[in-house]
């Protein structure tokens, strides 16, 4: 039967974040498109629906099956390489890490990226992935073509000369409309970034943000709950050369500061809540401006290995900044704790039919709770700010919304739904999740 029948029975799969988890009835692994083309027509005989799933760093049930859970870690690697049209051509499973130390060796990369390298490249685009930026747009964004195995089993070829419509969607396609095999992404000659950290006041960069959003190329901050206190990020193109933080720096910030010490603060607000608003002032105070040069990838990304769950909302850009001041109020007038800074960052809009930003620039607040602390209160409370703004939930963060919110939100939704259903007619690939977001 092939690696991709190499099964096992009843094994529990959970995500990173730990609270989703899935007991699918087999997992497959296939080495190559024709197995996985195989298993998708095997489960279809056998009745059972199916999900692809990358490394489990979505916080929804997007890739939950009692079925078969498909595991495409094994079609990875660089496919091909087009200098002339900037292009490469990928394997689905391939880890969004090793897609950049691979086309950092070849001179190259991507334009855009988020915050982590961890997920695969199928997983992080079907999603909606994004970083910050002015005129650069989410990883989805920069996909020129892609391959995908539908419910039938056929392989299906699409860019925005073949198949266009399925182009329109598939970028961004929650794993509704098959199982992508095979990515090509725009891609540029290297260059490099220089990344200036800088505390700020909460009041000055919401007064300010439009002129940041407006002067750099990649602009994001982060404010502390419980504090006026926030840290901005400004990326820009810059000649060079390299001139990454030094050993002991980079140790401090990214170890120490972001992992270490932040897990320990964290399981110490877990246990006493109360001390949440001292540490934060004390945390949020300890900042200190640092500017840095690199290649893209180690500017943009960083380790987060403190786990936690989150939610994010896309709103109006013109709104977010009214709504970060509703979601301050909310935190300060509350009996709510809050361990984690809460993210905001920038888009472009886009022309992808379920992009967060489709059709409209566009701005993100994150909220996120450290791992095991009640987060259901907080989230209420903001998702309750983020949706009387127009707001769109990010398809793998936490969130209530349905097919009814999201069909008024998107104005190309109905677009989505009638290519499913063409393509999955019989649902193979539904899902609770999807029959949440995307209805029947």
């Amino acid at each position: 039967m092939g690696t991709a029948t190499a099964a096992k029975y009843g094994t529990e799969w959970r995500n990173w974040a730990g609270n989703v988890s899935a007991t699918p009835a087999r997992v497959v692994t296939p080495a190559s498109v024709g197995e996985l083309q195989e298993a998708v027509r095997r489960a279809a005989e056998d009745g059972l629906r199916m999900k692809a799933v990358g490394t489990g760093h979505s916080f929804t049930a997007a890739a939950v099956t009692d079925g078969v859970l498909i595991r495409p870690q094994a079609l990875a690697g660089i496919l091909s390489v087009d200098r002339a049209a900037g292009t490469v051509t990928v394997g689905a499973g391939i880890a969004l890490k090793d897609l950049n130390r691979a086309l950092a060796r070849e001179g190259l990369s991507l334009t855009n990226m988020g915050d982590i390298m961890e997920q695969t490249v199928s997983g992080a685009t079907g999603t909606g992935t994004h970083g910050t930026g002015r005129d650069s747009a989410s990883i989805a964004a920069q996909i020129r073509g892609l391959e995908l195995v539908t419910a039938d089993g056929s392989l299906i070829s699409c860019s925005e000369k073949e198949n266009p419509e399925v182009f329109a969607a598939a970028r961004i396609g929650l794993g509704a409309l098959g199982v992508v095999t095979s990515i090509t992404f725009a891609v540029e000659p290297l260059f490099f970034l220089t990344a200036r950290e800088e505390p700020m006041r909460f009041d000055r960069v919401t007064a300010e943000f439009e002129q940041h959003h407006a002067e750099n190329e990649h602009f994001e901050f982060y404010w502390f709950p419980h504090t006026g206190n926030c840290n901005t990020k400004r990326n820009n193109r810059s000649a060079g050369p390299a001139a990454p933080p030094g050993a002991v720096s980079a140790w401090v910030e990214d170890e120490l500061l972001s992992n270490g010490l932040f897990q320990a603060v964290n399981s110490l607000g877990r246990a006493v809540p109360s001390a949440i608003p001292s540490i934060a002032r004390i945390a949020s105070r300890a900042l200190s401006p640092r500017t840095y040069t690199d290649i893209p990838y180690k500017v943009f990304t960083s380790p987060r290995r403190v786990r936690f769950v989150e939610m994010e909302y896309a709103l109006p850009r013109e709104r977010v900044v009214e709504a970060l001041r509703e979601l301050k109020d909310l935190v300060d007038r509350s009996d709510l704790r809050i361990s984690f800074p809460v993210e905001v960052r920038t888009a472009p809009a886009d022309d992808i039919a379920l992009s967060t930003a489709s059709g409209r620039d566009t701005a993100y607040i994150a909220v996120h709770m450290y791992r095991g602390t009640p987060y259901q209160a907080y989230f209420t409370a903001a998702e309750r700010i983020f949706t009387a703004h127009g707001g769109r939930p990010h398809w793998g963060k936490v969130h209530t919304r349905d097919a009814e919110y999201l069909a008024e939100a998107y104005p190309r939704f109905g677009e989505f739904t009638a290519l499913r259903d063409r393509l999955d007619p019989e649902r193979r690939f539904a899902n609770d999740y999807l029959r949440r977001v995307l209805g029947d």
